[in-house]
């Protein structure tokens, strides 16, 4: 590291090495690729079968399985919020609850109201827009938007009379309500899971960063590894270090109050995020093997382990409670508030992006129509499904959700005739894939559209039995027919804030990374003001990444800055690489050296 003193701000930019043009990548082989398996892949899988399973058997005993289409409503809510701490997941999966019975209110008033296929294609792309732009700005997760879409757009198209709302839209809220219990029933055996799993993971990547950070000091300059002609600038390892240990500071600060095992895991961030910070093989806390071990005990169902005391670990605890404070108070919540609103608001960078889904919905939609299919809401959610965080991504999730609909229909096809033995094998059709989509859709979303599809057909059959024939060349077409109209939208539709919202990320880069080097060089500032300072120069980084990769996937659009963002990245981890080693109250402050 330089010992040559630079004024906080903005990194200095040496002249880099000429990145050539990135290609975006479209290729079919890596969008098919499978994962491995999420490591939480079983918790919505479980969740969701038993949130459906009672609803599903109390009406089968009541004969009335063709209100089970509003029961699942409710019941699909269990999927949500698994990565959250349960205080913030008991909140989170309420508002999903009370969004899901708004949406199926709309859509309910709307087929009691109407007839007309135009209206109802228009209001089900209208409710799609809505619902990706709220989940996107609330990033309330996997599987975001889809599953809204799905209910409400498929309510608009079953015939309704007005005096039958209530009770429908009892039902779904009471599934909800069942799903939250459900959902929230772990935190009676494992109150910290989610904090415990969180850590796991800022410990895992720390300990990759540590066995192999890549080139990161020196004058080298890291261009990573090449895929196609593009190049991805910076060390991957290092990236998702960050982002995991910001991930788990996030989960820590929503988690409640502080107990004994809280502490615990505080510590262990601590010395997940100097081994990121300050990667590379050696003793300490640096040292992968000891990293792994602590995230597979910390996984586990046994004690958290205690790591040994470092210099700085008190007072970024002290730090992590003031910053809990301040986001617990009155003033925080505005602020967090406020926040929201911006995402919302008409320079939200989320705008493009709803405009996409409005226009590629409706386009989906009275194709579909005109063509004279009868169930054209399955174009609508077809393209929903497509919109992802830009261009690139929405079209490898187009080839996705076609062939994973496309095998889908398949399995209907070979499953049917067992479904319709008696309405018992229905609902247990409807549930052994309601486990299998979420068990197998981390691996790959095409694998586990495998799943969704046959799901999807088969609750149709709880209002009663249909033409197979019929239902398997309406889903073909309308796949076929959503998904080439949906990226037609997407196409049309620029996204031209992406570059802004690079720029935007970059400035409050420079901002915190200056804010970091002044409270690291200052022997006055408290201890606590130099851990939430680096803490905020971490999640500044995970955003610019975000930034970056999200407008690095758009088609149209001006050149990006690429220099400048290497150069914010490489200035941002040496910042956190000095501060982090002056933490403490008595760390003497000398110069923070740069590029």
């Amino acid at each position: 590291m330089s010992d040559t003193p630079v004024r906080p701000g903005r990194p200095s930019v040496r002249k880099l090495p000429q990145l050539p043009p990135a290609v975006r990548g479209l290729s079919p082989a890596s969008a098919l690729r499978l994962s491995p398996p999420s490591d939480t892949w079983f918790k919505p899988a479980l969740s969701v079968v038993v949130a459906s399973a009672v609803p599903h058997l109390i009406l089968l005993a009541l004969g009335r399985l063709d209100l089970a289409v509003y029961s699942m409503a409710g019941s699909l809510c269990a999927l949500y919020g698994h990565g959250l701490p349960y205080a913030r997941r008991a909140r989170a999966l309420a508002g999903v609850v009370l969004g899901m019975a708004a949406g199926l209110a709309v859509s309910l008033v709307t087929a009691s109201l109407t007839g007309s296929t135009a209206v109802l294609i228009a209001v089900g792309a209208l409710l799609a827009a809505v619902q990706k732009v709220l989940c996107d700005a609330t990033r309330i997760g996997p599987p975001g938007h889809v599953i809204f879409t799905f209910v409400s757009s498929a309510a608009l198209f079953a015939p309704q009379r007005l005096d039958q709302i209530p009770g429908h839209l009892a039902l779904t809220l009471g599934a909800g309500a069942f799903a939250w219990l459900v959902a929230l029933a772990p935190a009676l055996v494992r109150r910290e899971g989610p904090e415990r799993r969180a850590v796991a993971r800022a410990l895992e990547a720390a300990a990759v960063c540590a066995a192999d950070p890549g080139p990161h000091n020196g004058n080298a300059v890291d261009l990573g590894p090449r895929i196609g002609n593009a190049v991805d600038p910076g060390p991957r390892n290092r990236r998702a270090a960050a982002a995991a240990v910001h991930a788990a500071w996030r989960c820590l600060l929503a988690s409640g109050r502080p107990t004994p095992v809280r502490r615990s895991l505080e510590r262990l961030v601590v010395q997940a995020e100097a081994a990121f910070v300050a990667p590379g093989p050696g003793a300490g806390a640096a040292d992968p093997e000891r990293l792994r071990a602590w995230a597979a005990r910390t996984r586990g169902r046994g004690p958290v382990p205690t790591p040994p005391p470092t210099p700085g670990t008190a007072d970024e605890l002290y730090g992590i409670d003031a910053e809990r404070a301040v986001l617990r108070a009155r003033e925080g919540r505005r602020a967090a508030r406020r926040a929201l609103l911006r995402r919302l608001g008409p320079g939200s960078p989320l705008l493009p992006v709803a405009v996409r889904t409005l226009f590629g919905c409706a386009l989906a939609g009275y194709l579909c129509a005109a063509l004279g299919v009868g169930r054209p809401y399955w174009a609508i959610v077809t393209a929903a499904s497509l919109y992802q965080a830009n261009l690139t991504l929405s079209w490898n999730r187009a080839l996705q959700r076609t062939l994973g609909n496309l095998l889908g229909v398949l399995v209907f096809a070979a499953v049917l005739p067992v479904s319709r033995i008696g309405p018992l094998a229905l609902v247990c059709c409807c549930l052994f894939f309601g486990f299998a989509a979420e068990a197998l859709i981390t691996r790959n979303y095409w694998l586990g559209s495998v799943a969704v599809t046959p799901m999807a057909l088969l609750v149709l059959e709880f209002g009663g039995a249909h033409p197979a024939g019929e239902l398997i060349g309406d889903r073909v077409l309308d796949t076929v027919l959503g998904a080439a109209a949906g990226f037609l939208a997407a196409t049309l539709v620029t996204n031209r804030r992406a570059a802004g919202r690079v720029e935007r990320a970059l400035d409050a880069t420079d901002r915190a990374r200056a804010a970091a080097e002044r409270t690291g060089t200052d022997p006055a500032a408290a201890p606590a003001e130099r851990d939430r300072a680096r803490r905020t120069l971490t999640a500044s980084l995970v955003e610019l990444r975000e930034a970056g990769d999200t407008a690095a996937g758009e088609w149209w659009q001006r050149a990006l800055p690429e220099q400048r963002l290497l150069a914010a990245e490489r200035a941002g981890h040496r910042t956190l690489a000095a501060t982090a080693q002056r933490r403490g109250p008595r760390a003497h402050a000398p110069s923070i050296g740069a590029e």
